[in-house]
């Protein structure tokens, strides 16, 4: 969900479910304007964003409605307007006058958004870097390029002013940054390599998840992720397997998406299929979210050209995990 920031609300009131049957034929974006007394470029937005549906399903705004359709919004609430500096410790892996890399740990979301204003990684950089961060990402998320979920831990680059932040979001744009992740699986996955490449987009119904989207009218994009083993369990007649993943392209909750997508979601992953084996609820003392870990970094550092590599080790209890399976298994 694209972030509506308050100037843009109009007289809307935000955070709000709004529902309605058209009463007239013309396009989507015309209605909901005239409607819900919001601008145009409002209702445009809200479309956009995945927060308004037809008859239950995502519309688009050139759509044209017919009387008797049943519109739904979901107006989201604004961000802070500014986030604030607080101090918070941070585990800095890499610093420069361009960049800073951070090994972002588990439990902890990258910056404001909808609800949370206290307490991200971008309240700790305002602290530490003070106003040595990119702008282009706004007063709300300054020198962010990329994100990894609340629940997933590891590496992170920042940048610390524009010219970083052009290079490294060009970079991400043509796959120049390499992004390696290790995740605990649910089930046995009997190649020992392969590649998921299949479109996600918002889901349909529940629009804080995603989904494989292959219809060709809903809104997606490409997403791959190459996996490999690199180790099995058996436990009690459960199977899992390590993996690691490496991704060509960076969607919101992609390796999550389309490990579940294949009949393996990740452990601790409740949101997308995991969870419910004996064995992550006789472990919930090292399971808080799905066990995911961004281990590996590589870029080109946006001034000096040189290709950097940056890794981190899994957090704690991932590791206490991983020895817990590796003992328990036959």
């Amino acid at each position: 969900m694209n972030d509506i920031f308050a100037e843009d609300i109009l007289g809307a009131e935000e955070g709000r479910v709004s529902c309605f049957e058209a009463d007239g034929c013309d396009r989507a974006d015309k209605i909901i304007a005239l409607h819900e007394d919001i601008s145009r470029s409002l209702a445009v937005k809200l479309i956009e964003s995945g927060d308004v549906t037809v008859n239950g399903k995502p519309c688009d705004k050139k759509d044209k409605l017919k009387v008797g359709d049943r519109v739904e919004i979901s107006y989201p609430a604004p961000v802070p307007d500014k986030a604030e500096p607080e101090d918070i410790p941070l585990d800095i892996v890499y610093e420069d006058g361009d960049i800073i890399v951070i090994n972002k740990p588990e439990g902890m979301i990258v910056h404001p958004a909808t609800n949370i204003y206290t307490g991200t990684l971008v309240n700790a950089l305002l602290y530490h870097c003070r106003d040595s961060l990119s702008g282009i990402g706004g007063v709300a998320r300054p020198g962010i390029v990329h994100r990894i979920d609340k629940d997933t831990s590891g590496l992170l680059v920042v940048a610390k002013n524009d010219e970083a932040h052009i290079s490294l979001s060009e970079q991400m744009k043509v796959h120049g940054v390499s992004r390696v992740y290790h995740a605990l699986i649910i089930g046995n996955i009997k190649e020992d390599s392969g590649t998921i490449n299949k479109p996600i987009g918002r889901h349909p119904v529940d629009r804080k998840k995603m989904a494989i989207i292959t219809n060709p009218d809903m809104k997606s994009r490409e997403a791959i992720t190459h996996f490999t083993v690199k180790e099995r369990y058996c436990i009690g007649g459960q199977r899992f397997t390590y993996v690691e993943c490496v991704l060509e392209t960076g969607r919101t909750h992609q390796i999550r998406v389309h490990m579940s997508s294949i009949g393996h979601p990740l452990v601790g992953d409740t949101v997308y299929g995991g969870g419910n084996t004996k064995f992550e609820a006789q472990n919930k003392d090292l399971i808080s979210g799905q066990c995911l870990h961004a281990k590996v970094l590589e870029l080109t550092h946006p001034k000096t050209g040189e290709r950097q590599k940056f890794e981190c080790e899994m957090p704690e209890n991932m590791q206490k995990l991983i020895e817990k399976m590796r003992a328990m298994s036959i």
